[in-house]
């Protein structure tokens, strides 16, 4: 029998920001605030067009295949995990450099930085 819960809010009982998940198998739990993505961003490199996000307030344009984008709402520290793709299968590389209130992205494509789409999410504790 299957059920569905319809709820606008979830809050841990012991602390309100800390809700723990069940793994698979049952043997181990997850934090679930841990494991969300808190920004995210799908961009191109070559503006400050902003084509979809999720806590990007702004995005500028540093130089050519160089991006910053500023959060909506800043993280704890600047020590948290950000993902970048960008382009099409290739020589593209991307990486980045973060801090509390935003990350830069610098794309390189093949021998120089270039422009290129860019998709990039952060994980980490929100402020």
């Amino acid at each position: 029998m299957s059920s569905e819960l319809l709820v606008d809010s979830i809050k841990g009982v012991t602390a309100a920001g800390s809700v723990t998940v069940t793994g698979e198998g049952n043997s181990t739990t997850t934090n679930l605030q841990q494991g969300l993505a808190k920004a995210w961003a799908e961009t191109d490199s070559a503006g400050t067009s902003i084509n979809d996000s999720f806590n990007v307030a702004s995005l500028a344009d540093t130089g050519t295949g160089i991006q910053t984008c500023t959060y909506t709402n800043d993280l704890a520290s600047g020590n948290y995990p950000v993902v970048t793709t960008g382009g099409s299968v290739g020589s593209n590389n991307t990486f980045s450099v973060n801090n509390a209130s935003n990350w830069i992205v610098y794309s390189f494509n093949g021998s120089s930085y270039g422009d290129m789409p860019m998709r990039t999410v952060a994980f980490g504790d929100l402020a």
